[in-house]
């Protein structure tokens, strides 16, 4: 998606998107040069916490825009079912645990081109969780994972 097609006034996606962003969705900002601007490139809201159903999803559509991938590093205490490696496209993938947040998914192509996507919790509300995907995809944003979640509302579930 090009950052044209994201307001920089508001946190909102173009109308198009808006409505085809729903839990399983990502959405990406991919810059693979060394000048990449902005804290992270990307937002992910899986359905749910179990990483063995929606890793495989999310690593299959990078490697489509990215290439293979060699490595994923997620904090363990926020998924269930950690496994250390996952075959994604006949090659592996090892699977990292890092203290990172549970608002991030670290992603690395190759040994040292690394992409941070935001992770929305699956509980999210739709609306927060648009906002908080569009503040991440931007550009110019210099707020980390946990403070988009935090301005945004995304760590808010839709009972409250």
């Amino acid at each position: 998606m090009a950052d044209s097609d994201i307001s920089h006034a508001s946190r909102h996606l173009p109308s198009g998107v808006h409505h085809a962003v729903r839990p399983g969705s990502a959405l990406l900002r991919l810059e693979t040069t060394a000048s990449r601007e902005g804290v992270l490139d990307g937002a992910w809201w899986p359905r749910s916490r179990d990483i063995g159903a929606e890793l495989p999803a999310l690593l299959s559509a990078l490697a489509e825009h990215l290439g293979p991938l060699s490595r994923v590093g997620l904090d363990a205490t926020a998924w269930e079912g950690l496994p250390t490696r996952i075959v994604i496209d006949d090659r592996v993938v090892h699977v990292d645990s890092f203290p990172v947040g549970d608002d991030t998914v670290l992603i690395t192509r190759g040994d040292r081109d690394h992409f941070s996507l935001l992770v929305i919790p699956p509980e999210a509300t739709p609306e927060a969780a648009h906002a908080a995907m569009a503040q991440a995809v931007l550009a110019s944003n210099v707020s980390s994972a946990e403070q988009i979640l935090i301005d945004t509302g995304g760590g808010q579930t839709a009972s409250g």
